[in-house]
């Protein structure tokens, strides 16, 4: 990506990689770390698997505290949604630009990329850095193996880490993570005419739903943040159920994944294991007629809390719709950063209500405002005398 101040054509050239989860993001590694480079930043692409990749670059001083600025390169499927044009060919409709991935979260890439290219960086008294990450979309896997990797031989990165998800311009400074755990039904095959002769593993499923609902709901009356969340408390989703293969076959085997979402302070590993006992009883059962019921955990994003009254958050208050701090609902790259030390807030611009949508897309008013967002920010964090606006 070479420098462009124009954050309409960096936005067009973003939306038109397919960065999908299940793809890899070479080709837009390669082009945002290029355009870095261009800029003169030190750039660093940390491979995770084969296609997987972060990119981190550095600009200004080495070792001094100013800002990470971070976002993920990676968007949700498009598969069986109904676009009125191409997902990834930005289109430009009524002050709004079309595309996967226009507002989550490419536009705040290519506002980034063009506010460094018309800001004088030579004049950085304090280090900012960027970090963009892959895979965030399916447990934010990237700045998962980021923080896992990153250790004390790396130099380390300013800790206060802006996370630019839409927002609609507040500012959040927590939200619950996201975990995701599979259960597996193991039955016995058998003609459906002789269902006794089987182990019908959709009907153990049946019966492992009906505990998982008296678990969410259970959780449901543990509220906490209610101030911040709309729905304050661990939030559960049975979000995919594969089973069976004909009609007149007793089906032998039923997967299902569940997510939930830990609200800060909250153990994940507790929350696995209230998942495990609420499945006693069925697990009981299964074995008693020979089959079973097995758990794998896919994954665990953790939840984001920080300190009210951050310098970021000072920086921030004059280009949001509030001074007063939020939750977002969804997880973000903001809970690994955490555990590498950073003190991250959640702002950006468009709206997280049109994402994952059929025609998703960023105003284009609110694109452009982000680019001067994005000066003022560096220039108050990393420019001025003190540091502290």
């Amino acid at each position: 990506m070479k420098a462009d101040s124009d954050p309409v054509s960096l936005l067009e050239r973003l939306v038109a990689y397919p960065t999908v989860s299940n793809r890899p993001v070479d080709a837009i590694v390669a082009d945002l770390a290029d355009g870095a480079e261009t800029l003169g930043g030190r750039v660093q692409v940390l491979e995770s698997s084969p296609g997987k990749a972060n990119v981190i670059a550095r600009f200004g001083p080495p070792g001094t505290d100013g800002l990470t600025i971070s976002g993920h390169m990676d968007v949700v499927p498009t598969d069986g949604q109904d676009w009125a044009s191409d997902p990834f060919k930005l289109s430009r409709r009524d002050g709004r630009l079309y595309g996967r991935g226009s507002t989550d979260m490419k536009g705040f890439l290519a506002a980034t990329m063009a506010a460094l290219s018309d800001f004088p960086l030579q004049q950085l008294r304090r280090e900012l850095a960027l970090v963009w990450t892959h895979d965030e979309e399916v447990g934010c896997i990237g700045s998962g193996v980021l923080a896992q990797r990153w250790g004390p031989n790396q130099p380390a990165l300013p800790t206060q880490a802006w996370i630019g998800e839409p927002t609609d311009g507040r500012i959040c400074r927590m939200h619950p993570g996201h975990c995701t755990i599979e259960i597996e039904a193991v039955g016995r095959a058998a003609h459906s005419s002789r269902p006794s002769l089987g182990i019908n593993a959709i009907s153990l499923i049946q019966r492992t739903l009906a505990e998982l609902e008296g678990l969410a709901e259970h959780w449901r009356r543990r509220k906490q943040f209610e101030e911040y969340l709309d729905e304050p408390y661990t939030v559960m989703n049975v979000g995919l159920i594969q089973g069976g293969t004909a009609i007149n076959i007793v089906p032998d085997a039923c997967t299902l994944q569940v997510g939930f979402r830990p609200l800060p302070g909250l153990d994940a590993s507790t929350l696995f294991d209230e998942i495990e006992d609420s499945l006693a009883r069925v697990r009981q059962h299964a074995r008693f007629l020979g089959g079973d019921i097995r758990t794998r955990r896919v994954q665990t994003g953790p939840a984001l809390l920080t300190d009210d009254g951050t310098p970021l958050q000072a920086a921030l208050c004059s280009h949001a719709v509030s001074h007063e701090t939020t939750a977002a609902p969804f997880a973000t790259d903001g809970g690994n950063l955490q555990q590498m030390g950073m003190s991250c807030l959640v702002f950006g611009p468009g709206s997280i209500d049109v994402a994952h949508r059929p025609d998703e897309y960023i105003d284009e008013a609110a694109l452009m405002g982000c680019v001067g967002t994005v000066q003022s920010v560096i220039r108050k964090m990393c420019v001025d005398e003190g540091g502290t606006p």
